[in-house]
């Protein structure tokens, strides 16, 4: 930027006086100061939206790379995935072959059936109505059982003292 030093601004200042005169001075101080805040004050804003569009830059930049590092993971894991399912079919086919179909099909139906004395579990509702756990229940003061509201107010009645 132009470099001024007092000597300079000086000989400015006596030059605005002699043309200007001393009445209109202060006034076209004051505009030319506000002139050029606003002239900083636009520099500014240009540098900060040059940096913000460079840093938006490398942020897409940045961005392109993890995407595509992403993608290569991915395929990675889907051609490894297939393999070891190619191989696990394989195995599986080859391990399954030697068995007999009569064999295979009777042991499919006897396990179909329950076990004799097997009884399925009682589904009780309740139990599966809330999966909040008890201790967080107990602990919000969420009311577990139900309560009349006589029970209510005795259980929480202060304890009665005998007379003096």
């Amino acid at each position: 930027m132009i470099d001024f030093g007092f000597d300079k601004l000086a000989l400015i200042g006596a030059v605005a006086l002699i043309v200007i005169g001393p009445e209109r001075l202060p006034r076209v101080a004051r505009t030319v100061g506000h002139l050029l805040g606003k002239a900083q004050r636009y520099v500014a804003d240009v540098k900060a939206e040059v940096n913000r569009s460079i840093e938006l830059e490398e942020l897409k930049k940045m961005k392109t790379h993890v995407e595509e590092a992403a993608r290569d993971v991915e395929q990675t894991v889907h051609k490894e995935f297939n393999e070891a399912n190619q191989a696990f079919e394989q195995t599986w086919s080859e391990a399954t072959s030697g068995l007999d179909e009569a064999s295979y099909e009777s042991s499919a139906y006897s396990t179909a059936l329950p076990a004799p004395g097997y009884r399925p579990p009682k589904k009780n509702w309740r139990l599966k109505r809330g999966a909040t756990p008890q201790w967080y229940k107990q602990r919000e003061g969420v009311r577990r059982h139900v309560q009349s509201g006589a029970a209510r107010v005795a259980r929480f009645r202060p304890p009665r003292r005998p007379f003096p």
